[in-house]
This record gives structure tokens, sequence and C-alpha cells, in this order.
């Protein structure tokens, strides 16, 4: 059994709780601009999300070069579940790659800083998953604050769907 594919599961078990409750949002809220949160949107805030994916473990971690997602390929959660669809695989790639080499350090080029940095596959993995799980309750507070009542999105048991 490979715990960190076991633990990427649930995490798309509750994303797909998120993506739920997202898709019961108006495209206009999905899309609103809210000036005290950074990002802006809640669908800005989900491509932030799946950029720091592809960032940290498909151009840092795996040195391939991609292109990052934007918020203008993005006009709806249908957009966002397909960009997460090609994160999702991209996340399996990373697991298989490195699967027993954790304390692997990989070193590459941080956009804000000027030298290097050395970082261990266990710390990108954790780094995008925790990321995620930040984002995602700025996204629920989002959605209150446009007067909606969010889904439970934490850690949702698979047979709770």
């Amino acid at each position: 059994m490979n715990v960190l594919v076991n633990q990427y599961d649930l995490i798309r078990l509750t994303r797909e709780k998120l993506f739920q409750y997202c898709e019961t949002l108006s495209i206009e809220d999905y899309t609103h601009e809210h000036d005290n949160f950074g990002w802006g949107s809640i669908r800005n805030l989900h491509v932030h999300v799946a950029e720091c994916y592809q960032s940290w473990l498909a151009n840092f971690g795996l040195k391939k070069g991609l292109t990052l997602v934007t918020p203008e390929l993005v006009r709806d959660v249908q957009d966002m579940r397909r960009i997460f669809e090609k994160v999702d695989k991209l996340v399996y790639e990373f697991l298989e790659k490195f699967d027993g080499q954790w304390d692997l350090g990989i070193t590459g080029p941080v956009s804000w800083q000027d030298e290097e940095e050395e970082l261990t596959t266990l710390w990108l993995y954790t780094h995008v998953i925790t990321h995620e799980f930040h984002h995602k309750g700025q996204i629920v507070s989002m959605s209150r604050q446009l007067g909606y009542t969010p889904d439970d999105t934490d850690l949702i048991e698979p047979g709770h769907l």
C-alpha cells in the first residue's frame, strides 16, 4: 500500500465535495472579485491551487516546464474540474516517480529569490496539499461573504460523498 497515493485519493474526494458545492454558486459569484482576499475570486483561488501543483510538482520536481494555468482559461467549475484531472495525473506521476525517495533533495529555481533552492520530494508534496487545504478554507469563507451556506468540505469519508 502506498500511503501517499491513498492520502491523495482522500484529498481528491474532499476536492470533489468542494466542486459539488461550487457548482451551486452562480457563475457571477464563482468569478466575483473580492477586495479582501488575495487572488480575488473563488475561481482565481482554484486556479492558484492548480498552478501550485503545476509549479512545484511538475516544473520544480519533475522538471517538465509546463505552461501554468491562468484564470482566463477557466469559465466555470467544469473547466476547473478538467484542469484538476490533469493535476491528478501529474500528482500520481510525481508519487510514482519518487516512491520511497521522500528525502531526495531536488534543486531548482524559485521565482521570488535569486539563488536556487533544494527541497525534498516530501516537502514538495506536503506543500501542495497543505496549500490546497488552506485555500479551500478561503473559498468557503468567500462564499459565506456572498451569502451562501457551504456544505461540509472537511475530509469526507469515501462512502459519504
